[in-house]
């Protein structure tokens, strides 16, 4: 059972989050009505109790997830993909089924104190996840793996420096996408 405070955008995000995942503790920041007040709350709960951020797979998603970032550093993150969270071309949580929403919380990301530097650029033009013609699907399958959400290069780049994503796990998962490209 997840015992953090869980913080999606919407009340049907919410609704969504507990027909997944059950009785949790979820708020919502009602988009980008989103308060200073309500940031104070979330950040005292970070504290108490810990808080996981899910946010919908768009600009405006990734922009409450970094004003969150902002004021609550210690806040966790899970992702959806826009893939799963889009119904009849509405992109947002409460359009997930309840399996990929319990997916998403199997895989929780924690920021490092500090971005580490892992990753190059270059190590992503060299497992092919930029500059290729797979580029773009191997990154969709690639942050599905690590639970770092859909990204663009410069995104997956940051994310897995800023989560701490070891290089290991980095070539394994890479590993796991080539050999599903494969079968």
């Amino acid at each position: 059972m997840i015992k953090e405070l869980i913080v999606v955008e919407g009340k049907n995000d919410a609704h969504a989050v507990r027909q997944a995942l059950g009785e949790v503790d979820v708020i919502w920041t009602e988009g980008f009505g989103l308060t200073k007040k309500k940031l104070e709350y979330i950040a005292e709960m970070a504290t108490r109790q810990g808080v996981i951020v899910l946010t919908d797979p768009d600009t405006v998603g990734e922009q409450i997830r970094n004003r969150i970032r902002t004021y609550v550093p210690q806040a966790k993150h899970t992702y959806l993909t826009r893939k799963v969270a889009t119904k009849q071309g509405d992109i947002g949580v409460e359009n997930a089924a309840p399996h990929d929403i319990r997916q998403a919380f199997a895989h929780i990301q924690q920021e490092q104190g500090t971005s580490s530097e892992n990753f190059t650029m270059e190590d992503l033009f060299t497992a092919g996840i930029v500059g290729s013609k797979q580029a773009s699907n191997y990154r969709l399958a690639l942050g599905r793996k690590l639970g770092i959400g859909d990204t663009n290069a410069k995104q997956c780049l940051h994310r897995l420096n800023r989560f701490g994503i070891s290089r290991e796990l980095f070539f394994q998962a890479m590993e796991e996408v080539r050999d599903g490209e494969r079968s």
